[in-house]
C-alpha cells in the first residue's frame, strides 16, 4: 500500500482518509435475502460470478454446439484447451484420466474465467478472491479424490493405506498416522484453496496499486514521473497477471489430478 499512501500525500486531492483494505473486496448488498438466517444476499462479486460463469458456460456450448471436422477459431480454441488438460489427465494418472478429462476441463476453464475478471474492464475484480470461491472448488476436488480411493480400494483398504503406509517401523505409525490423515483430508483442500484465494488478493492489489498510483500522479498533473513510470509499467502488470491467472488454472488441476492419481493406487 506505500504507492497508493505516497500517491495520496504527493498526488491528487483526496479528502479523508484511505478507505481499509477490504474495501477492495466487500461490496454492499444490491438485493438483500436471507434463508433460515442464511445471509443470501446479492453483491457485486457475486454478479461478476454469474456473469463469468454464464461466458464459461457459452464458451463450451460456442465451441462444440456445431462442431466439424475442419475447425473454426473458437472450435480450434476449446479442442486445444480440451486437449492440453487431456494430457495432463493421461500424464499424470495414466489411461484412467480419460474419464475425468471433463471434470479436469471445466475446473481449468471455469477457474480461469473468474481469474480473469480481475483485468476486465468494468469488472477488474476476481470472484476468486472471496475465499468461499476457492473453498467451494477445492471441496469438490476433495471429495472426487476421497470418492476415488473408496471406489478403487475399497472403504477400509483405502484408509488403512493413508494411516498406515507400508514399509514404515510400527512405532513411527504414532506420529505418521495423524500427520497423514490430517494431509489428507484437511492440508490438502487448505492448500488448493489458500493458494488459489491468495494469488488472486494479492494481484487484485497489484492492479489497484497500479491504477491508483497512475489516476493520482497522471491524470490531475500529466507529466509527473510517478505517474508516467506506473503508466509505462501497466502494461507490464496486467500481462503479468494474466500469465498468473493462467498459471493458478493449470496448477489447480495439476493438483487435482495429482490428488486422484495418488488415490487410484494404494501407496
Amino acid at each position: 500500500m506505500t504507492p497508493v499512501i505516497a500517491a495520496v500525500e504527493w498526488g491528487g486531492d483526496f479528502e479523508g482518509a484511505l478507505d481499509p483494505i477490504g474495501h477492495l473486496f466487500n461490496f454492499p448488498p444490491i438485493v438483500e435475502f436471507s434463508l433460515f438466517g442464511l445471509d443470501l444476499s446479492i453483491n457485486r462479486t457475486i454478479l461478476i460470478a454469474w456473469f463469468m460463469t454464464l461466458l464459461c458456460g457459452l464458451f463450451f456450448v460456442a465451441a462444440f454446439r456445431k462442431a466439424t471436422v475442419v475447425p473454426g477459431k473458437l472450435q480450434a480454441l476449446g479442442e486445444a484447451v480440451l486437449g492440453f488438460v487431456r494430457e495432463v489427465a493421461l500424464d499424470i494418472i495414466g489411461p484412467k484420466g480419460l474419464k475425468f478429462v471433463p471434470l479436469l476441463t471445466t475446473m481449468f476453464v471455469f477457474v480461469f474465467f473468474m481469474n480473469i475478471a480481475k483485468i476486465t474492464p468494468f469488472l477488474m475484480l476476481p470472484p476468486t478472491s472471496r475465499i468461499a470461491l476457492p473453498l467451494f472448488l477445492a471441496v469438490i476436488a476433495w471429495g472426487v479424490y476421497i470418492y476415488v480411493g473408496i471406489r478403487e480400494q475399497g472403504f477400509v483398504h483405502y484408509f488403512k493405506g493413508i494411516m498406515f503406509p507400508p514399509g514404515v517401523p510400527w512405532p513411527v505409525y504414532i506420529i505418521l498416522t495423524p500427520i497423514e490423515l490430517a494431509t489428507i483430508l484437511i492440508l490438502r483442500p487448505f492448500t488448493l484453496t489458500v493458494r488459489l484465494f491468495a494469488n488472486m488478493v494479492a494481484g487484485h492489489i497489484l492492479v489497484v496499486i497500479t491504477l491508483v498510483t497512475i489516476h493520482v500522479f497522471l491524470y490531475p498533473r500529466p507529466g509527473l514521473p510517478v505517474g508516467i513510470a506506473a503508466f509505462v509499467a501497466a502494461p507490464l502488470v496486467f500481462a503479468f497477471e494474466l500469465l498468473i491467472i493462467s498459471l493458478q488454472a493449470y496448477i489447480f488441476v495439476l493438483l487435482t489430478a495429482v490428488y486422484i492419481s495418488s488415490s487410484m493406487e494404494a501407496h
